[in-house]
């Protein structure tokens, strides 16, 4: 696999759209410090991380519905940094998605962090995601 975040993501997505609960997904360091910014901006419900002996494990992840119309909290993940083309942005120059609506998500020397975060700290790095 080339992109194991591309896979991440698609997971996810094809979860949603298939109207799953619960996806899982291989683990690794990165997609586990992206599950908990999921959880802690309120796109998914919980998550689980399960270890085993010698290998990296999985991630199960409980997807967020609202319980009277039936969507999903999350309405897009779009991949903008990838294997062939790595976007990386300065600290002056950090993407706003949907104005401030939405989240991205970037890797940097701070570890795994969104956009705004990555506003107060005045840090840069690579652009991983968007999530609205």
């Amino acid at each position: 696999m080339t992109d194991p975040i591309a896979d991440y993501l698609t997971r996810i997505r094809n979860a949603i759209k298939a109207n799953h609960r619960i996806v899982e997904i291989p683990a690794s360091n990165l997609k586990k410090e992206i599950t908990k910014l999921l959880h802690s901006k309120g796109y998914i419900q919980g998550y689980k991380f399960e270890d085993d002996k010698g290998h990296q494990g999985s991630i199960k992840i409980a997807l967020k519905y609202n319980p009277l119309t039936k969507s999903s909290a999350i309405v897009s993940l779009k991949r903008i940094s990838r294997p062939g083309l790595r976007q990386y942005v300065k600290a002056e120059g950090l993407p706003r998605v949907l104005n401030g609506l939405g989240v991205a998500i970037l890797s940097t020397s701070k570890g795994v962090i969104t956009d705004k975060e990555a506003r107060v700290e005045k840090v840069g790095g690579e652009v991983l995601c968007y999530v609205y």
